[in-house]
């Protein structure tokens, strides 16, 4: 049975806070059009992370999948460019809808 105290707390649930959404995925998960903001950079390769470094990718920058076969062609930052799948799975991002 409920007690005053736990019938209280739900209603502070309900009321208090509203929901919301995040998504998010590896960058090679993307379709085309879609935007998102890079959450994270997850390799242990030292080569990926000297190629996101010069290209210019890092947490916080905006990311546009413009095209994802046969190439992966996105836009960082009003740029576009070519990359590898290996670096689009090395690169998570928070979905912007």
């Amino acid at each position: 049975m409920f007690n005053i105290l736990h019938l209280f707390i739900i209603y502070l649930d309900l009321t208090m806070f509203t929901p919301f959404h995040v998504s998010g995925c590896s960058l090679e998960l993307l379709k085309p059009g879609e935007q998102g903001i890079v959450a994270v950079c997850k390799t242990q390769d030292e080569n990926i992370r000297k190629k996101l470094i010069l290209m210019g990718i890092k947490t916080g920058s905006s990311i546009i999948l413009e095209q994802n076969f046969p190439s992966l062609i996105i836009k960082v930052d009003y740029i576009s460019m070519t990359i590898e799948r290996e670096i689009a799975r090395a690169i998570y991002v928070r979905i912007i809808q």
